[in-house]
């Protein structure tokens, strides 16, 4: 398994801003975006290409398109919903699936209400979004729903990441030989006693669409 934490000063800008808890809920929205298209040029460094020939105004030339069958990204609802736009934004061909997934705030185990994915994900490359990688409980989860349906290419995208949750999903898929990936744009210092990130930015989805 594949563990990056980006390293930008753009990038820690624009976190010092989104964990600000003065911080709104548009500007956390706008924020969200822009740091997610950040984290997916990191997360994109493999994604496959094909070779084409084209005609510039000049000469023919010899480039590359991204190959098919196109990779897909997978928002967990609702808060990777927040983070889809700042994905798409930059490869705005890929096919987009949902899944919901909820954790129960008591056990803090994760279970899924709701899934619109191909049944077959074989050959594709598949990218995961959730703001947070606290218990790790939700990401694996996840990823093993993926795996079911044929996918062996996986890259996850998280803004936050705990230790505790980064033990968790080294230690789910230790051993398995899979290309799975985990891109984050902070790595932060330990979980508290509720399962939230310290210091965190706190709840992400009602930080980005409000309390309901």
């Amino acid at each position: 398994m594949k563990i990056t934490v980006a390293n930008h000063p753009l990038l820690a800008h624009k976190l010092t801003v989104l964990r600000d808890e003065k911080t709104k809920s548009p500007t956390f929205r706008a924020l969200t975006e822009e740091i997610v298209t950040l984290l997916a040029y990191e997360a994109t460094r493999e994604v496959r290409t094909e070779n084409v020939q084209i005609k510039t105004p000049v000469a023919m030339t010899q480039g590359n398109v991204l190959a098919k069958p196109k990779p897909v990204v997978v928002p967990i609802l609702r808060a990777g919903l927040g983070m889809l736009e700042g994905m798409t934004r930059l490869i705005p061909t890929a096919e987009v699936g949902f899944l919901g997934m909820i954790r129960d705030h008591q056990t803090l185990q994760p279970s899924t209400y709701a899934n619109r994915l191909p049944e077959d994900l074989t050959g594709r490359q598949c990218f995961i979004l959730d703001p947070m990688l606290a218990t790790g409980g939700t990401l694996i989860a996840a990823i093993e729903f993926l795996l079911a349906k044929g996918a062996r290419d996986i890259t996850a995208i998280t803004i936050l990441a705990a230790p505790e949750g980064i033990a968790a999903l080294e230690k789910a898929f230790d051993g398995k030989n899979l290309p799975i990936t985990l891109i984050t744009g902070a790595l932060d210092e330990k979980l508290n006693e509720k399962g939230y990130i310290v210091p965190g930015l706190g709840d992400a989805g009602d930080r980005l669409y409000g309390v309901v």
